[in-house]
């Protein structure tokens, strides 16, 4: 059982960040007041905002960024500008690089989301926790799928779901790179 959790887990699927990113990221320039992100925040129900410099994406500002540098420190939240409480240098990773990649950097930066780019260095999306964890679970299925098919022998029979029709089934046998049911094969033999 450990070689086939090792096996499961060293085996790397290609899921790009752009596959798994949410599209459109709110943005607002450094000059603009802590109340101004706050309201942002409020209407539209996430929990981060990217601050910008002349349209150049420069910090993150989080909620818990308002609550600890500005609340808790008894800042002035409408006179206190954005680009003095952010979290810099800003942290990106590309749409192209793998969610592996996008989690090691989350995990190496102790950071919860990461600004997403395009080829060019624009800001396309965001990829979170959340997000990857959302992820997660259908790699492993994939993952332990490839792992079943890859190891099940000629003639030994598997519990599962067919490849050909989709049923459940507790007599699966390996046909090519498929696990397929006893009616899918006899159907195949006429």
């Amino acid at each position: 059982m450990k070689k086939f959790i090792d096996n499961l887990f060293s085996k790397k699927l290609n899921i790009k960040v752009g596959e798994c990113m949410t599209v459109g990221v709110f943005t607002l320039e450094g000059s603009k007041s802590v109340v101004d992100a706050a309201k942002l925040l409020r209407k539209t129900q996430v929990g981060c905002v990217i601050v910008t410099k002349n349209k150049k994406a420069v910090g993150i500002l989080t909620e818990r960024d308002i609550t600890y540098k500005v609340v808790a420190n008894g800042k002035n939240p409408l006179k206190t500008p954005l680009s003095s409480i952010m979290s810099k240098p800003l942290r990106v990773i590309k749409a192209s690089e793998s969610v592996e990649n996008a989690a090691m950097a989350i995990k190496e930066n102790k950071i919860k989301r990461l600004p997403v780019v395009d080829a060019k260095g624009s800001l396309v999306g965001i990829v979170t926790e959340g997000d990857l964890l959302r992820v997660y679970p259908g790699i492993v299925d994939v993952m332990a799928e490839n792992q079943l098919v890859g190891s099940a022998e000629e003639g030994l029979t598997v519990t599962g779901v067919c490849d050909v029709c989709g049923a459940p089934s507790e007599d699966l046998k390996k046909v090519g790179r498929k696990l397929v049911c006893e009616e899918c094969r006899e159907e195949d033999e006429v």
